[in-house]
């Protein structure tokens, strides 16, 4: 079959399935954004597009279907050189897809539908600390969807990563959803008792030295780094060996900055750092994927926390990788991990919860082998790559058995 693989910044969710497609015999080509900087393993064309940032409740609905109609005038020129794809699968997230059906009007349309916006039960006034509800936030969210709902219904079959995520999007839109994740490549991801990872300007860490770990692409409050910043002078003062590896960047990330020109990472840190040990506190920015992966694998604990907003990669590849994770007890959290089975859970504001959880798998690492050994069993039985994940996607992007 020719498949085109549409995504503002490709791989993104497709990582695994591109290469897989083209292993089962399709053609497979790519349609991305002309600044997407990673590398083009496909054939690929480039659309052009500024986001204008539009002010005003319209504005983040014309900058999203603007940008549709510069995929799709990319699109076209594609067609005017005689490629007709059978499949045209994108993110719904940018308006990418929302004219492609008007280019191929033959083709089959598929929707990668990862978080619809929501007033209640999701990130918007979830943290009182940053937003509390209102009419007028109530507003600015419902604004933020319009582009989601044209794309998802304009949609042949739609495909969400969990299940909690589906659940955010209208009911008669749910109808038309799939939930298979992306996968795990859980043979790779695996752990390693030999695994080390050496801190810049700090010690080499080894599997069996106690190490807490806590990685997002960027510190900020949508993933809970102000309440684990606040559980920390606690947990370093019981644990005097302990040994602090935070990985991600200093953007703004999912939410809005902080005032002035500070980044969160220095604004939560001022507030605890005279009660904390400093040599044992490392913040490695963003780092690469081989190295994640040793972080993870020193690791006696694992801190992850979100708002009820999209679940990261690096949860369930920390599981895979035989970590116990303590998460929050938030939706996208519980859909995997059963606490005390697979991992613990904590509320996620409850920073002296998090304190007493995180002293506690510290503190008995032996007491924890089940819990490690439970967290990679259902990452392997549930989110497998092979044997799980790509064959169902696999079914859902061709219509044939994967």
């Amino acid at each position: 079959m020719r498949i085109l693989l549409v995504h503002r910044n490709f791989p993104g969710q497709f990582r695994y399935l591109g290469p897989a497609l083209v292993k089962a015999g399709h053609n497979v080509g790519v349609l991305t954004w002309e600044e997407n900087k990673n590398p083009h393993v496909l054939p690929t064309a480039l659309y052009r597009h500024k986001m204008a940032k539009t002010k005003g409740l319209a504005g983040f609905y014309a900058d999203h279907v603007d940008l549709g109609a510069a995929a799709a005038r990319a699109a076209q020129a594609l067609k005017a050189k005689g490629d007709a794809p059978d499949v045209v699968f994108g993110s719904i997230n940018w308006g990418e897809t929302l004219y492609l059906k008007e280019v191929w009007p033959d083709a089959r349309h598929l929707g990668y539908a990862e978080f619809f916006y929501g007033t209640r039960g999701r990130d918007t006034g979830f943290d009182p600390e940053f937003s509390r509800p209102s009419l007028e936030a109530d507003i600015r969210t419902i604004a933020r969807t319009g582009h989601l709902l044209l794309g998802a219904s304009r949609a042949d079959a739609l495909l969400s990563p969990t299940a909690w995520q589906a659940s955010t999007f209208p009911a008669e839109i749910q109808s038309k959803i799939s939930v298979i994740h992306d996968g795990v490549d859980t043979t790779r991801i695996a752990p390693d008792p030999a695994a080390a990872y050496q801190v810049p300007g700090g010690p080499l860490l080894k599997v069996g030295d106690e190490v807490l770990t806590f990685v997002n692409r960027n510190l900020e409050p949508y993933r809970g780094y102000h309440i684990l910043m606040r559980s920390l002078p606690k947990v370093m003062a019981a644990r005097p060996e302990l040994q602090v590896v935070m990985v991600g960047a200093h953007g703004a990330g999912y939410g809005p900055r902080p005032a002035g020109d500070r980044a969160w990472k220095d604004v939560f840190l001022d507030e605890v750092k005279d009660k904390l040990d400093p040599n044992r506190l490392h913040f490695t920015g963003r780092i690469p994927y081989p190295d994640l992966l040793n972080v993870l694998r020193v690791g006696r604990a694992h801190a992850y926390l979100t708002y009820p907003f999209v679940l990261s990669w690096s949860m369930l590849e920390a599981m895979s990788l035989g970590c116990v994770v303590v998460g929050s007890a938030t939706p996208p959290v519980e859909e995997v991990i059963e606490d005390g089975v697979t991992g613990h859970l904590v509320d996620f504001f409850d920073v002296d919860a998090w304190a007493e959880t995180l002293i506690r798998v510290l503190s008995d690492p032996d007491a924890q082998a089940p819990v490690r050994t439970a967290a990679r069993q259902h990452i392997i039985d549930t989110y497998d790559l092979t044997s799980v994940c790509l064959p169902r996607l696999l079914q859902f992007v061709t219509g044939t058995p994967g």
